[in-house]
C-alpha cells in the first residue's frame, strides 16, 4: 500500500466515521431536546382570564378607599385613571365599593409587573370586572346558579338548629322547616326522638358555594309518635298562592301562627293562679303568654288584621293590638319600637315591631295575649281555623302530585350517613 493510497483511505474512513458519530450525535441531542421541552401549563380560567399569565394581588377594600385611589396606588396615572373611568361609566359602578369586601389586581408578568384587571366581588353570586389595558371595558357577571334537588334527615335531640347542624344540614332549612310546620308544631316543645325527612331544593355557585335553600317539596315530621306530612302546591294559579298540605289535602297553615316570634322560648306561659313572691306570694293572674327573646328580635302578625291600637302605656310599654275579625283580637307588648300605625292592615308574618324592654318587665320579651269573643284565652288551647283548603277539581292532581313524594320520603331511611347531600339528585343550572 502506498502512501498516497494510506493517506485517502485515513481520510475517507475517519472522516467517515466522524460524520457518522456528528450525525448519531445531533440525533439524540435533538431528542434530548425534544424531551426537556416543557409543557405549557394547562389554562387555570376564572373571571375570564388564565391565572396563569398573570401575578395577582388580592385585598379589601378599606375605610376611605376608591377606584381611582386603588389604581393611582397600584402604578396607574390620574390621567389614564380618567379615561378609564369614561370608558365605563354607565356600564358598571364602582362609586360604591363595600368596606371588608374582597378586590383582585392582575399584573403582568413582566420585569415591570404593570395592572392589566381590577375585579370587585361584593359577594359569591356576582363580581365587576374592569379590563385595565388592551381595550378598557367594564361588566358586572352573574354567576350560573345550580338549582339542586337534595334530602335530609335528622333524630331532635336537644333542638331543631342542632339537629340540622349534626346531620350535615343547611342551618337555613331549620327556619324553613319550621315555617312549613309553624301552625301544627309548637317547636318550643319538642321531644327527644322527634325526627324527620325533607326533599328540599338548595341554590349554589362554583360548583359547591349554596347561596341558600330554595323551597321545601316534602317533608315528613314525626311528633309525639304522630306522622305529620307536608307537600307543596299552588292551589290557586292565578294570584300565585302556594300552600303546604298533608297527604289528605287539608291545608297545613292556620289562621294564626303558634308564635309571634321564631325560635324564642316561652319564659310565662298563660296562668290564672300565678302566684308572685314579690307581692307576697298572692295570685296575680297572668293572660298573656310570654316568649323570651334578644331585643330587636322582629314580631310579627300571627294572622291578618287591622291596627286598632299603637301606642304606650307605663305597664305594656311600647305595644300593638290587632283586631282579626269580630271574634279574634291579639296584643303583642313591651317593645323596643312599633313598625306600625292604627288603621293600617297587616298580614299574617308581616313585622309589627321589635323586642324590647319598655314597661312592667324583668328582661326582654314579648308578652303576646289573644282574645276571643272579648275574653282573654289561652291561645295554646283554643281549636283555630285551619286556612282556604284545596278546592275539589285540584284535589286529584294534588293526590297524583305529591304520589312519587311520598314514595321517595318513605325510601328515605332515618340514618344520615345514607345520604351525602353534597352529590346533586337533580341538578338544573341557571344560566346568567
Amino acid at each position: 500500500m502506498t502512501q498516497a493510497f494510506r493517506i485517502v483511505f485515513f481520510c475517507v474512513f475517519f472522516g467517515g466515521a466522524a460524520l457518522f458519530l456528528n450525525s448519531c450525535h445531533n440525533e439524540i441531542a435533538g431528542k434530548k431536546t425534544v424531551d426537556t421541552i416543557e409543557e405549557k401549563p394547562k389554562p387555570v380560567l376564572k373571571y375570564g382570564y388564565d391565572l396563569n399569565e398573570y401575578q395577582i394581588v388580592k385585598k379589601k377594600i378599606r375605610r376611605g378607599d376608591t377606584f381611582g385611589d386603588i389604581l393611582e396606588a397600584n402604578g396607574i396615572d390620574y390621567p389614564e385613571v380618567y379615561q378609564i373611568l369614561q370608558a365605563i361609566k354607565g356600564k358598571v359602578r364602582v362609586n360604591r365599593l363595600q368596606i371588608g369586601k374582597p378586590y383582585y389586581l392582575f399584573f403582568s408578568k413582566d420585569s415591570i409587573p404593570t395592572p392589566k384587571a381590577f375585579v370587585y366581588e361584593p359577594g359569591v353570586e356576582s363580581y365587576t370586572k374592569i379590563q385595565l389595558r388592551d381595550s378598557v371595558f367594564g361588566v358586572k357577571v352573574t354567576k350560573p346558579v345550580r338549582v339542586v334537588e337534595l334530602q335530609g334527615v335528622g333524630t331532635i335531640e336537644s333542638s331543631l338548629y342542632e339537629t340540622m347542624q349534626q346531620s350535615g344540614l343547611n342551618d337555613q332549612l331549620t327556619y324553613y322547616l319550621a315555617d312549613v310546620y309553624a301552625w301544627t308544631i309548637d317547636f318550643f316543645r319538642l321531644q327527644k326522638g322527634d325526627r324527620f325527612k325533607v326533599i328540599y331544593t338548595e341554590k349554589f355557585v362554583d360548583d359547591s358555594i349554596s347561596i341558600g335553600i330554595e323551597s321545601i317539596k316534602a317533608a315528613y315530621f314525626e311528633h309525639n309518635n304522630k306522622p305529620l306530612y307536608a307537600f307543596r302546591f299552588e292551589s290557586d294559579s292565578l294570584v300565585g298562592s302556594i300552600d303546604y298540605f298533608d297527604d289528605k289535602a287539608n291545608n297545613l297553615r292556620r289562621a294564626f301562627l303558634k308564635a309571634p316570634v321564631k325560635f324564642s322560648r316561652i319564659s310565662s306561659r298563660y296562668n290564672l293562679r300565678r302566684r308572685i313572691k314579690y307581692y307576697g306570694n298572692r295570685i296575680k293572674p297572668h293572660r298573656g303568654t310570654d316568649f323570651a327573646a334578644s331585643v330587636g328580635t322582629p314580631i310579627m302578625a300571627t294572622a291578618n288584621g287591622t291596627v286598632v291600637k299603637a301606642s304606650y302605656s307605663r305597664g305594656n310599654g311600647n305595644y300593638v293590638t290587632i283586631k282579626h275579625n269580630n271574634i279574634y283580637k291579639t296584643q303583642y307588648l313591651h317593645m323596643k319600637k312599633r313598625k306600625v300605625r292604627v288603621g293600617q292592615y297587616v298580614k299574617q308574618g308581616d313585622i309589627i315591631g321589635w323586642v324590647g324592654m319598655t314597661g312592667y318587665t324583668a328582661g326582654p320579651h314579648v308578652c303576646y295575649r289573644f282574645w276571643k269573643y272579648g275574653k282573654q284565652v289561652d291561645p295554646f288551647k283554643q281549636k283555630l281555623p285551619a286556612a282556604k283548603p284545596i278546592s275539589p277539581n285540584l284535589k286529584a292532581q294534588f293526590l297524583q302530585t305529591i304520589a312519587p313524594l311520598k314514595y321517595e320520603l318513605k325510601c328515605i331511611p332515618f340514618e344520615p350517613d345514607f345520604l351525602n347531600n353534597k352529590s346533586f339528585v337533580n341538578d338544573n343550572t341557571t344560566q346568567p
